[in-house]
């Protein structure tokens, strides 16, 4: 049974599964949109379509289940002594419009400054998917992870850079392919040190974010 975390989005809330629909709900409500758009639920090449469906949204959307800070539990304190930047770069991204419940595809940059403690940087992929793998806008998303990463390893300074394409705007409504949305969110040095900001800028080598400094 999955977890659904609670409103603040850090800890897991058990009772939020009460009022989870069951699978046989959730394939009817996929037939009833079919037939709203027109089509027949029952001819071949749909019969398996809500199953399909359903199968997808548990894989899209499985950050609901997932406590992001947990991920984050496991610390190691013997760094030699390294206080530098720490920069995962490159990060593939999917997550899925709250509006309209469509693709947000792209790509994170994270990084810390270590304060006497470092993490294993899968755990800072597994981060950016627990909170991408959920209905999403992208300033949230950035906001969150930058959040959890700062209140968990206290470090002395965190940023988190997204660059993603909106299938909500290049699909349908204005119809713009190609046009990238950046958000940051910047924390401790990359925030107040501007020299540390650039540096972090430098690493990540992207020219769409040079307009952050």
């Amino acid at each position: 049974m999955n977890i659904i975390p609670s409103p603040d989005g850090l800890s897991p809330d058990p009772a939020g599964t009460s009022n989870r629909p069951t699978r046989e709900e959730a394939e009817a409500a996929v037939r009833t949109l079919l037939r709203w758009a027109g089509d027949d639920p029952n001819r071949e090449g749909l019969r398996g379509t809500p199953e399909r469906v359903v199968r997808s949204y548990e894989e899209f959307f499985a950050g609901h289940g997932i406590d992001p800070v947990a991920l984050l539990a496991r610390t190691f304190e013997e760094t030699d002594g390294y206080d530098e930047i720490v920069l995962l770069r490159d990060i593939r991204l999917e997550s899925y419009c709250e509006h309209h419940m469509v693709p947000i595809i792209g790509r994170a940059h994270v990084a810390y400054l270590p304060h006497h403690r470092v993490v294993g940087i899968s755990k800072l992929a597994r981060v950016v998917d627990a909170y991408a793998k959920r209905l999403q806008i992208q300033e949230k998303l950035t906001a969150q992870i930058a959040n959890t990463i700062n209140d968990v390893l206290q470090p002395r300074g965190v940023a988190v850079i997204i660059e993603a394409q909106h299938q909500c705007m290049t699909t349908r409504g204005i119809h713009k392919p190609g046009v990238s949305m950046v958000t940051s969110r910047m924390l401790g040095a990359f925030r107040d040190d501007p020299s540390t900001r650039r540096e972090l800028l430098a690493m990540v080598g992207r020219s769409t974010v040079t307009g952050i400094d």
